[in-house]
C-alpha cells in the first residue's frame, strides 16, 4: 500500500530559491519559514519502503516545496532502462507528490556494468530519437513530465552534430519534457572546451537560444580544480564537484538569464564538503534576491 504525503501547498511557479536536503541540516531545513523555499533530494537516497529517510522526507514535504532529482536512469545509455529502478521511482513520486522531477541527459551504465558518474553523449539525431523514446517511457510510467538536465563536458572528443540548445529544444518539443538548466555545467563546459582563453565566457551564451518556457528549474553549484588535466591553453580543468561556493562567472550568467527568461525555481547544489547551514543559506539568499528583483519585490 502506498501512502500519499500531504504537500506544502506551493505550486512550482511559486517556488523561489531552494537547497539540497543534507542529513546534517535536516533540523535547520525543517525550521525554515519561507513560503518560497523548497528542497531537492536525489531520488536514489529515498527509494525505500519505509524507515527514517522516507519519514523525514515526508515531513519536509509537508512544510516545503520538493524536487526529486534522479541520477540513476542512464537515459542516454545504450542498455534498457532498469525497470526495477523505474518502479521504485514511481513509488517514491506517488508517496511524496513532488513539485518537480528531473533526470540527466547522460549515461551511467552499459553492457559492462554501472559507472558512478553522469557521462555525456554525442548530440546526434540518433541520440535525440533515443532520448525522446526513453523520456516518454519514464513520463508514461510517472504520469507526468520530467525535466532533463544538460550535462557537464570535459573533453572535445565527442562528435556532436547538433548544438546544445537545438538538441534540448527538440527534446522538449518532441517528448513533452521540461528542461533543467544547470548553469554551472554550462560555464564549466565553456571553460573546459573553448579554445580561446580570453573569450570562453561568451561560449555560454547558447542558453539564450533555449525555449525559456520549457525550463522548469535552474541549478547553481561550485567547482573544484583538476591540476592533473588542463584546457587547451593550460588552465586547470574545472570539475563539477558541487564542493564549493558558486563562482562569480555562474552568478553573472544567472543574473543575465533571469533577466532574459524571468522567474525560475533555482537550486543551490552543494553535495560535497558541505559547509555550515548559514553558509548555504547565504548562497540561497543571494539567488532569492536576484529572483525578487526580477519580480520587482526588492
Amino acid at each position: 500500500m502506498t501512502t500519499t504525503t500531504q504537500t506544502s501547498g506551493a505550486t512550482p511557479s511559486q517556488l523561489g530559491a531552494g537547497l539540497g536536503a543534507k542529513p546534517q541540516h535536516w533540523d535547520a531545513l525543517l525550521a525554515v519559514k519561507d513560503a518560497n523555499f523548497w528542497l531537492e533530494v536525489h531520488a536514489e537516497n529515498h527509494m525505500v519502503m519505509g524507515g527514517p529517510r522516507l519519514a523525514i522526507l515526508q515531513t519536509m514535504r509537508q512544510r516545503h516545496g520538493l524536487s526529486i532529482h534522479g541520477v540513476g536512469l542512464s537515459l542516454a545509455g545504450s542498455v534498457a532502462i532498469n525497470t526495477q529502478h523505474l518502479s521504485k521511482l514511481v513509488r517514491l513520486v506517488q508517496q511524496v507528490q513532488p513539485d518537480l522531477i528531473s533526470e540527466h541527459l547522460a549515461w551511467s551504465a552499459d553492457q559492462a556494468g554501472y559507472f558512478p558518474d553522469l557521462l555525456p553523449a554525442a548530440r546526434t539525431p540518433a541520440l535525440l530519437h533515443h532520448m525522446v523514446a526513453r523520456v516518454q517511457l519514464v513520463q508514461d510510467a510517472l504520469g507526468r513530465p520530467i525535466a532533463i538536465e544538460n550535462p557537464s563536458h570535459y573533453t572535445s572528443e565527442l562528435e556532436h552534430t547538433l548544438g546544445e540548445a537545438e538538441f534540448l529544444n527538440d527534446l522538449a518539443k518532441r517528448s513533452g519534457c521540461q528542461l533543467l538548466l544547470d548553469l554551472n555545467n554550462v560555464v564549466l563546459s565553456s571553460h573546459n572546451l573553448h579554445r580561446d582563453e580570453n573569450n570562453w565566457v561568451g561560449a555560454s551564451d547558447w542558453v539564450f537560444d533555449l525555449d525559456s518556457h520549457a525550463i522548469s528549474e535552474i541549478h547553481l553549484a561550485g567547482i573544484s580544480l583538476d591540476d592533473n588535466a588542463t584546457t587547451t591553453w593550460g588552465d586547470a580543468l574545472w570539475i563539477d564537484s558541487h564542493s564549493s561556493a558558486i563562482s562569480q562567472s555562474v552568478w553573472d550568467l544567472y543574473q543575465r538569464f533571469i533577466t532574459h527568461a524571468g522567474h525560475k525555481p533555482t537550486l543551490i547544489e552543494w553535495d560535497n564538503n558541505v559547509p555550515a547551514f548559514d553558509t548555504l543559506w547565504q548562497q540561497r539568499q543571494r539567488a532569492q534576491c536576484i529572483l525578487d528583483k526580477q519580480k520587482g519585490l526588492s
